[in-house]
């Protein structure tokens, strides 16, 4: 219960953080990434904002044994930089320079413009359904508990 309820409380605050940075306007996003054009760059003031909070929650973390709603910290593995990470990360910053938006705001954005919100999800899905059979592995499945 606890957990769900940081859950909520979490989504909440980064959705209104979101909003009222402006990452919701897909049209403030692409001013900011138009560095040639007509540059915004009142979001490079979000991203450093948003860095100190985290600066700060990753000292508290390395110094606690473990969260507070869960048993273990689930942090990303530091793989090396391969071809795929930098394929999928270029991907992403096309999608985020065309659409104006990334996952995160997408999802937020419901709240205040559905339509635009619902056609980029869409759209985000079919990239990921098309990563996953991609990912899929090929040939005949061993069972499990063969």
């Amino acid at each position: 219960m606890i957990r769900g309820m940081i859950g909520l409380a979490s989504g909440l605050l980064f959705g209104a953080g979101l909003a009222v940075s402006g990452m919701l306007d897909p049209v403030r996003v692409r001013s900011f990434l138009d560095l040639f054009g007509a540059w915004d760059p009142t979001l490079a003031f979000v991203m450093g904002g948003a860095m100190t909070p985290m600066a700060i929650a990753w000292l508290i973390q390395r110094r606690m044994a473990a969260p507070v709603a869960d048993a273990d910290f689930h942090l990303p593995d530091t793989d090396p930089v391969t071809p795929r990470l930098l394929g999928g990360s270029a991907l992403f910053g096309i999608g985020w320079g065309l659409g104006g938006l990334c996952p995160g705001p997408a999802l937020a954005a419901f709240a205040i413009n559905p339509p635009a919100a619902a056609v980029f999800t869409a759209a985000m899905a079919v990239g990921f359904a098309i990563v996953w059979a991609l990912d899929r592995p090929s040939g005949p499945r061993t069972p499990v508990h063969a």
